[in-house]
């Protein structure tokens, strides 16, 4: 027969403390994962075109194809914090920028009076580092500083993505590129 020690009792205990923890990272790294799904370009557009964008609001993801369909990528977003804010459909990229500056619109001024009438770029723009405007006014896809916006509904209306990862889709995506929000 075994006999119990201290150090028994201890690993004992912190393991059942532990176990909640483990069995809810789990559940929320399955329901992350699964969000992630392979989109078909095919369901949204008749040809790639020079590039291809969908940025799918309820799984929070931005799918990349390029114009042979050989190189797919899928990056993490966020996305409009409410219905009224979220726009759907076809557009496309129509100019690009690194170090975008800011200024809010006007609906955007009202939720929050607070903000500035302008904001240069760098480190406090909500921008982040590039920004690609699509063809609707004030929409656009682009990076932030503010990395704990990612995977949730916290914009205004633009898809935003890691500075990094906007940097990298920046460089794929020329003007042109068709984009679809569903």
């Amino acid at each position: 027969m075994i006999r119990p020690t201290r150090r028994t009792f201890v690993l004992a205990g912190a393991a059942t403390l532990a176990a909640p923890a483990l069995a809810r990272a789990q559940t929320e790294t399955r329901r992350n994962l699964a969000s992630f799904v392979r989109l078909d370009w095919r369901d949204h557009f008749d040809t790639l075109g020079a590039a291809t964008v969908i940025a799918d609001t309820e799984s929070r993801a931005l799918h990349y194809w390029n114009s042979t369909g050989a190189d797919y990528r899928v990056y993490p977003t966020s996305v409009p914090m409410s219905e009224e804010l979220t726009r759907r459909g076809y557009t496309e990229i129509v100019r690009k920028k690194v170090g975008p500056t800011w200024t809010p619109t006007e609906s955007m001024r009202e939720r929050d009076p607070t903000l500035p009438d302008f904001m240069p770029a760098g480190p406090g723009n909500p921008l982040g580092t590039h920004a690609m405007y699509l063809s609707w006014p004030a929409y656009l896809i682009h990076g932030t500083h503010d990395t704990a916006k990612i995977g949730r509904r916290s914009s205004s209306g633009c898809i935003g993505l890691y500075n990094e990862k906007i940097a990298e889709l920046y460089d794929l995506c020329p003007i042109g590129t068709q984009v679809r929000l569903i």
